[in-house]
């Protein structure tokens, strides 16, 4: 009932923004990612929810927007299923993820999904997480520069299950309840944190690093329900990969 209250109403990222962390991804609506969450089933249930780290857990999908709110959460998933499948899942929905089609807005993810039109996705083959270019090591092709602004820019959400996971102490381990109010319980606090987001000046962590799901009631126009690799977002990706590589390039030789 708190959803279309709570989850924040994705708002794009303006053309004319200069901020160096979002001004490459201008029109992008935020960024999502899957994330674990353990809990406790029967032992028939297990096999399902066992996950590729061998943990009983849920698989969480959320998209957060820049400033560190969750815009959409589905919860329930087991924790056998793929990213892509979950993904699929919440586009598909009637209260699902919603991105216009032929509109140029979009979201970011990581490699793990493909890129399509609504969903923009880092190079695949290429070094494409921050701790890449730490210590001193740069980018030496558009490719390798878009992911690491992808990745900067992406980032937010894993500061968001972070600060999440750190908030809530029932979201790190396991509970006793059942397996539908565990689910309830994982949604009661992603609304929570947008609560805290919306209503205190100052956020303690913000500088620290059944299935149900549902987005603030928007209107959009008719709704990308498949990710589909295309030409016309394959050759999105690649004019704006060499455009920052070409800014960046003219920038660092002067």
């Amino acid at each position: 009932m708190l959803h279309k209250d709570l989850l924040k109403i994705p708002e794009p990222i303006p053309i004319d923004s200069t901020d160096e962390r979002w001004k490459w991804v201008k029109n992008r609506l935020g960024a999502i990612d899957g994330t674990y969450i353990n809990v406790r089933v029967s032992s028939t249930d297990k096999p399902r929810y066992r996950n590729r780290k061998g943990e009983i857990a849920q698989n969480i999908l959320a998209a957060c927007s820049p400033d560190e709110q969750f815009i959409y959460v589905l919860a329930g998933w087991e924790g056998s299923a793929a990213d892509s499948r979950v993904l699929r899942d919440a586009i598909s929905r009637p209260n699902g993820l919603k991105v216009s089609i032929g509109n140029c807005q979009y979201y970011l993810f990581d490699a793990g999904y493909t890129n399509g039109e609504g969903f923009l996705a880092p190079y695949r083959g290429q070094r494409n997480h921050l701790n890449d270019w730490r210590d001193g090591h740069r980018p030496t092709t558009a490719e390798e520069y878009f992911n690491m602004k992808h990745s900067s820019a992406r980032n937010v959400i894993e500061m968001c299950f972070g600060q999440l996971k750190a908030r809530w102490a029932i979201l790190r381990s396991p509970s006793f309840y059942p397996i539908g109010i565990q689910t309830q319980i994982v949604l009661a606090c992603f609304l929570l944190h947008n609560h805290i987001k919306k209503t205190m000046l100052v956020d303690p962590l913000g500088d620290d690093i059944h299935s149900s799901g549902s987005q603030p009631n928007v209107e959009f126009s008719k709704s990308i329900t498949e990710i589909e690799t295309s030409d016309v977002w394959t050759s999105f990706r690649e004019h704006l990969a060499h455009s920052m590589y070409s800014e960046w390039e003219s920038s660092h030789c002067g």
